[in-house]
């Protein structure tokens, strides 16, 4: 069957073209425009919950030993914990050392909308620990939240496991509801170019080139900082403990790449990540449990942005921050981003929360860097889900659960990713025995 898809993703590029285009032309054309990229992220958003919950509890369900999950997940947060904190003083060095900021103005109209994301981001430890558990079972599929959808499916997961034999049915329909979303997801993915090109349009027309002309020093250092983080430390990593080439890794998800690109925002391509994964050769244990739990822990490209734009902040409002403000300041940000990395805006938010908390009069100083947080938002989405990649890889290898020898035939095109289901039908899923060091499955006809 030929892939169609191709073309939709071409339509894609010309969307965000047209986009900005009638968004330098026409500015107010641009801003209404909104609602038409909001609409599709939406969409996508609609599926997050059921694909979580579907995919962690068929990974938990059908593994044997809850010793098993338990060593991919304390693998997983242990590698995100040393991956953040890499990221977080890669962030302090750079705006250490570039020093951006300096001689700019705060405008009114930046200041109030500061002050209305420092109220979005306000927020305890508290709060965010409480905000983890839902209402009810199902309203954790529907409230929109990751964690509360992660955190249904892992007791799930276990409950099923605790069953045996008798959660077998239970588990086939799982699957099958699976089947059903993601074909659900393929069918939203063709309505991918308006929302682009309404996206672009919208912010084109919001910000213009003046914001981007004044704050270029701060834009462009934050994404060369992404992609030498990306291409130095993940694909260093990634080469030494996998002999995965990074940048073949990065080829087999453009498409990924170019939904997030379009939309801002990583979570549009939370489920086609844990569906590539597991047909490059992850087992589904490891890609349904480290995904899911990558986007709200795994969080380098945020990391990055709330290190560089704090210290921008602090220079640009002549109340530079001591190395030990620093720290703490953003060890708290970190904490209270955690389950937002994959919406759009919220790194300001949680940028304006944390100043609010600890530094109230550095608050005003976020107007600086309202006008092109959304081009740096793609920087920072565009990084968090590369990381998570890479991190499923890695986990995958370190728990014996990557086939070295598929995901080989994979990135060299011999076994393309279906884009009709975004599941491998014809595939024989199997735990892999001991020591093969990968998921055995039987390559499609």
């Amino acid at each position: 069957m030929r892939d169609r898809t191709r073309y939709l993703y071409l339509a894609v590029i010309v969307a965000v073209v047209l986009g900005i285009l009638v968004g330098f032309i026409w500015p107010d054309v641009g801003k209404a425009l909104k609602p038409v990229g909001t609409g599709f992220v939406s969409l996508i958003q609609m599926v997050i919950g059921p694909i979580i919950f579907c995919t962690i509890v068929l990974g938990i369900g059908s593994v044997r030993k809850a010793a098993k999950v338990g060593k991919v997940g304390g693998l997983a947060l242990g590698y995100f914990l040393v991956m953040s904190t890499v990221a977080l003083i890669i962030g302090l060095v750079v705006g250490n050392v570039i020093h951006p900021g300096s001689g700019l103005q705060i405008t009114d109209a930046a200041r109030q909308t500061v002050q209305e994301e420092a109220a979005k981001g306000a927020g305890s430890t508290v709060d965010f620990l409480l905000g983890i558990v839902p209402d009810t079972l199902v309203s954790a599929l529907t409230s929109g939240s990751v964690l509360q959808a992660l955190l249904v499916a892992l007791l799930a997961g276990f409950a099923l496991q605790a069953m045996g034999e008798k959660g077998a049915p239970v588990l086939r329909g799982i699957e099958h509801l699976q089947r059903l979303v993601f074909r659900i997801l393929a069918m939203v993915m063709w309505a991918a170019p308006v929302g682009a090109f309404g996206a672009m349009a919208a912010v084109v027309g919001a910000t213009g080139l003046e914001a981007l002309k004044s704050l270029a020093i701060i834009m462009v250092a934050f994404y060369v900082t992404c992609v030498l983080f990306v291409g130095v430390v993940l694909g260093t990593i990634l080469w030494l403990v996998a002999r995965i080439n990074l940048w073949t890794l990065l080829r087999y998800l453009a498409r990924e790449f170019l939904l997030i690109l379009s939309t801002s925002s990583s979570e549009t391509a939370l489920p086609r990540l844990i569906a590539k994964m597991e047909h490059l050769g992850v087992s589904r244990a490891v890609a349904g449990i480290t995904v899911p739990t990558g986007y709200s822990f795994n969080l380098d490209g945020t990391a990055i942005y709330l290190t560089m734009a704090t210290l921008f902040i602090a220079t640009a409002t002549g109340s530079p921050l001591e190395f030990g403000e620093q720290v703490g300041l953003l060890l708290f940000m970190m904490i209270a981003s955690k389950g937002a990395a994959g919406v759009t805006g919220a790194g300001l938010a949680t940028l304006a929360g944390g100043l609010q908390a600890h530094r109230p009069e550095l608050v005003d100083g976020v107007g600086l860097i309202v006008g092109i947080d959304r081009f740096m938002s793609e920087a920072r989405a565009l990084t968090n889900f590369a990381g998570n990649a890479v991190a499923t890889v890695l986990v995958g290898t370190w728990t014996g659960e990557f086939d070295r020898g598929r995901a080989e035939a994979v990135l060299a095109g011999q076994l393309p990713f279906d884009e009709a289901t975004l599941l491998d039908e014809d595939e024989e899923r199997r735990e892999p025995e001991p020591g093969t060091g990968g998921d055995r499955r039987l390559s499609p006809v």
